[in-house]
């Protein structure tokens, strides 16, 4: 491993001065994927700046707003009362994701800046784009199985591994970030990017930017939720499709739809489309099955991940049932 600096800031100023003015400079909090990358020679970072000591854990309701601090732990989230009470979408993201000793570890900025989990971006043997600007994308001509089936392009083809940030963009989060020019809000579904000719950037973050923490509106997706992951395996294993799912439903009509994807896009995928086919429509397996037809429209293939699409349907139908069913 390369050797690097480590700094322990006392105050949120302290933390972005000291990224901003070193360009080799990274933060740490829980380190469940910025240690792995270091390991595997992806990243070799000449300073880490542990943000542990930023007051940055609260976890509170203020004017119809759930405020969830960026240090705050993904196993802290899930079990918390004022998040399975107003969100409890969120918290079933949660306990879908990792292993409990990594929720214990994992905090939510940095569940949000975790990278591709693509098998060709962590073997430094490999081209990537991601990993080195213009070497090229193995995965396109490679192993694909895992990889995007929207929102691609011909730099890139990895996918967003994050479980809760699937449940954030269906529940319409915002991020608060703190930086050199001062403190900004960004929709969530506006925080990562898709790869197009800069693959290498996840998130539209500025240099020496500093999650602080994420907001989520009250709304009416409390009972009717469901998130389903369908993974190679139980535990432990990224999703090869998985869906957030949250209906407003009275009187058997459905007021209000909330969908959004992981594992099939470089960033988390809402389906926009595929909800306002819902609105106004009794909660059937019929009008399901119509809106999975919508949400995977524009779904492009490679060679061994087409069983995507059918399963991307079948996952959005399911998981559909199970909130209506609720």
């Amino acid at each position: 491993m390369n050797q690097f600096s480590y700094v322990r800031p006392a105050n949120q100023q302290a933390a972005i001065d000291a990224i901003t003015r070193d360009s080799a400079a990274r933060f740490i909090a829980g380190g469940t994927n910025l240690l792995d990358l270091m390991k595997n020679g992806v990243l070799a970072p000449e300073r880490l700046v542990d943000i542990n000591r930023l007051p940055l854990k609260n976890i509170a309701l203020n004017n119809n707003i759930l405020h969830i601090g960026a240090l705050a732990l993904n196993s802290e989230v899930a079990a918390h009362p004022l998040v399975k009470t107003h969100h409890p979408l969120l918290s079933q993201a949660l306990l879908a994701g990792a292993s409990q000793q990594l929720r214990n570890m994992a905090t939510t900025g940095g569940n949000m800046m975790q990278r591709t989990r693509c098998s060709y971006f962590y073997d430094i043997t490999m081209p990537c784009n991601k990993r080195t600007p213009g070497s090229g994308c193995s995965a396109i001509g490679g192993i694909n199985r895992m990889h995007a089936i929207f929102g691609a392009s011909d730099q890139c083809i990895a996918v967003h591994p994050s479980d809760m940030c699937v449940a954030l963009t269906a529940l319409d989060a915002t991020v608060l970030v703190a930086g050199p020019k001062g403190n900004r809000s960004i929709p969530f579904g506006e925080f990562h990017r898709l790869p197009g000719n800069t693959p290498d950037k996840d998130n539209n973050l500025s240099k020496g930017e500093l999650i602080t923490g994420i907001e989520i509106p009250n709304s009416p997706f409390t009972k009717n939720i469901y998130y389903l992951k369908v993974r190679d395996r139980a535990s432990y294993a990224f999703a090869l499709v998985s869906v957030a799912a949250a209906l407003d439903i009275s009187n058997n009509t459905i007021r209000g739809a909330r969908l959004a994807m992981g594992g099939v896009a470089h960033k988390p995928w809402r389906l926009h489309e595929a909800e306002k086919t819902l609105i106004g429509k009794t909660p059937t397996a019929d009008n399901f099955r119509i809106a999975a037809t919508v949400a995977t429209q524009s779904a492009r293939t490679y060679p061994h991940n087409a069983f995507k699409v059918p399963m991307a349907q079948n996952s959005i139908v399911t998981a559909l049932q199970k909130a209506a069913a609720v």
